[in-house]
């Protein structure tokens, strides 16, 4: 693994070789939250950390989409900040693969401002994006929301509180779902969407609704990236019953009380 490929970036003071074992594998600190960061920019990749490791994060950081995919596996972040333009594979590709095996949270940085691109990359699986330039306030902020939502949960129901339907079962504190007794796996966005809709059974919820729910009252992003993920829940789930559209209004959870 090349340092100028794939590093550590402390947060807190230390030599540089205690980070690393009589082995000379990483030595990480299992008590932080870990993010990783994938750009080829070296003006983008100093800034984040700017503004990340005062928050309390341990980063790390890959120039190219290959060293971006093993640090993914080495590492196991809890957060990827993650660049579409990317030498060796670019990130939509690494999207991609990463998707097969991991549904760890993945916030896009694009210098695109189409709107296919974006949406091109929330199908293939990003749970959000950020068009270049953007504000490293605004990052973090949603760094904070996203790993908040995903450590505590997103709903109001008591930790660890089960959710039981006819057909769909979602567990809160395990962030799991079952349809018919088989797992299915759904990216933190996809649990969210659902869990707001399945704590709101009946209920119509519009998009601006889910989207302060799933992504916070200050995303500024496009209210299309709801539509997006809610295709991949209904997808999942595999029955095209069980979320309902109200035409000009929003979706409704429909599956059966138990």
């Amino acid at each position: 693994m090349e340092t100028s490929q794939v590093c550590l970036i402390q947060t807190f003071t230390k030599p540089l070789h205690l980070l690393y074992d009589k082995e000379k594998k990483i030595v990480e600190n299992p008590t932080m939250t870990k993010i990783l960061v994938i750009d080829d920019e070296p003006s983008i990749v100093t800034l984040v950390q700017a503004y990340l490791k005062p928050e309390g994060y341990e980063v790390f950081t890959a120039t190219d989409g290959p060293s971006g995919l093993k640090a993914v596996r080495v590492f196991k972040p809890d957060l990827i900040v993650l660049d579409i333009m990317l030498p060796g594979m670019d990130g939509l590709e690494l999207l991609s693969r990463l998707r097969r095996e991991s549904q760890v949270y993945v916030i896009l940085l694009t210098a695109r401002t189409e709107e296919t691109d974006k949406i091109v990359g929330l199908s293939v699986g990003a749970d959000d994006y950020m068009t270049k330039p953007f504000s490293p306030r605004e990052l973090v902020a949603r760094v904070k929301a996203a790993l908040r939502r995903i450590q505590t949960g997103s709903g109001s129901g008591v930790e660890g509180s089960v959710l039981a339907f006819r057909h769909v079962r979602v567990d809160t504190g395990a962030r799991q779902v079952t349809v018919d007794n088989d797992l299915i796996d759904l990216t933190a966005s996809e649990f969210d969407i659902l869990l707001a809709l399945a704590e709101n059974r009946g209920r119509v919820l519009s998009r601006e609704q889910l989207l302060e729910r799933v992504w916070g009252g200050s995303y500024f992003g496009e209210m299309r990236v709801v539509d997006v993920h809610l295709g991949h829940v209904r997808q999942k789930l595999g029955n095209p019953d069980l979320i309902a559209t109200v035409r000009g209004v929003g979706y409704r959870f429909d599956d059966e009380l138990l």
